[in-house]
């Protein structure tokens, strides 16, 4: 059962557990920050898979945790602490949920664009998806039962898709897909039925099974191989900085997708996304210059723009990298200074 698959093992980690919660139980909040720590870290992820922003997630968790730390007295020790504080941030989660549009990426507004769009401009309006730091994360499982790995759970076609199911469904194939709870340990966290759960979690897998691969990006970039990935992050990178447009469509698969949030239009196929670079980063923007980093559990590029008034090249956008076939088949760019901070990558290159 999955309330007692914990991230401490042995009696000796479990007496110190509790211990830490006695205390907090008695008053001492660094005992409860103590208690809370080894878990912090898939809390959140389970916070980003919820609600598609890393922002969101930190607000989220921040909620969760004060809860948490309230409720402590509530928490009667029957079940593992780790499942109640999964209980606390999903229910905190789906508060979020009920008051907040869900997430998007350009490919959910409308058809692709034939030709370059010069002068796209932001749309403000679109709650759009964001990209997740991934250090840290676990390349496993979080239980024994989980489907998922940890990794392929915030890889961007699945966190994508997750935004097209209401509240409860996500929550459902999360916890059980995801983190490996049963149906009647996940009908206790959501304070519904057995008969409800395994309902939202049949109609949730026909949605996502509709719009994620088959093949996930973790698989595809372990049969790559990371010397081949590092490659064509390198390569994608110089055609860029070159302005390389043969370079850049020899890396690209024949259907690629390339998409800049929070920029509405989107390009589909060699011919559409060829036009685009050529007219927008290829020539029309300037000097370029990257570093390579991950996100979302895929490969990723900071993509960096000269700035005369900086006197230097300035973060730009994150560009996160789908890779099929050993080519590229989708291209997300994050256009804003935000991302680089949330990546740890730095805000400009001199």
């Amino acid at each position: 059962m999955s309330e007692l698959f914990s991230r401490t093992e042995g009696p000796v980690a479990a007496a110190a557990e509790g211990v830490e919660l006695a205390g907090a139980r008695d008053g001492d909040h660094a005992a409860f920050t103590r208690l809370v720590a080894p878990l912090r870290r898939e809390l959140h992820a389970h916070c980003y898979r919820m609600l598609g922003s890393s922002h969101d997630a930190d607000d989220a968790l921040q909620e969760a945790m004060v809860r948490a730390w309230r409720g402590l007295g509530g928490f009667a020790g029957h079940g593992s602490l780790r499942s109640w504080l999964y209980t606390v941030a999903t229910r905190t989660c789906l508060d979020a949920v009920a008051h907040r549009a869900r997430r998007a990426l350009p490919v959910d507004l409308g058809p692709s664009s034939d030709r370059a769009v010069v002068g796209d401009i932001p749309r403000t309006e679109v709650a759009w998806l964001g990209p997740y730091p991934d250090t840290g994360l676990d390349a496993g499982r979080a239980s024994p039962d989980a489907r998922y790995e940890q990794r392929e759970a915030v890889e961007l076609a699945f966190v994508a898709a997750l935004q097209h199911l209401p509240g409860n469904q996500r929550a459902a194939l999360l916890l059980f897909e995801v983190l490996g709870f049963s149906a009647a340990e996940i009908a206790t966290m959501m304070d519904t039925t057995t008969a409800s759960v395994n309902s939202a979690l049949q109609r949730a897998r026909q949605i996502v099974r509709e719009k994620v691969p088959d093949r996930s990006q973790q698989r595809t970039l372990r049969e790559t191989g990371d010397a081949r990935v590092r490659d064509m992050v390198a390569r994608f990178a110089t055609a860029l900085e070159r302005g390389d447009a043969a370079a850049l469509v020899a890396l690209l698969a024949e259907d690629v997708t390339w998409s800049m949030p929070p920029m509405a239009h989107w390009y589909r196929g060699l011919v559409a996304v060829r036009d685009f670079a050529v007219r927008v980063p290829l020539t029309g923007c300037g000097s370029w210059r990257h570093l390579p980093t991950s996100a979302n559990g895929q490969p990723a590029v900071g993509c960096y723009l000269w700035n005369d008034g900086a006197g230097a090249h300035v973060g730009w956008s994150v560009t996160v990298l789908a890779v099929r076939a050993g080519r590229i088949a989708e291209l997300t760019s994050f256009i804003g200074a935000e991302h680089f901070a949330l990546l740890d990558l730095p805000a400009a290159l001199p």
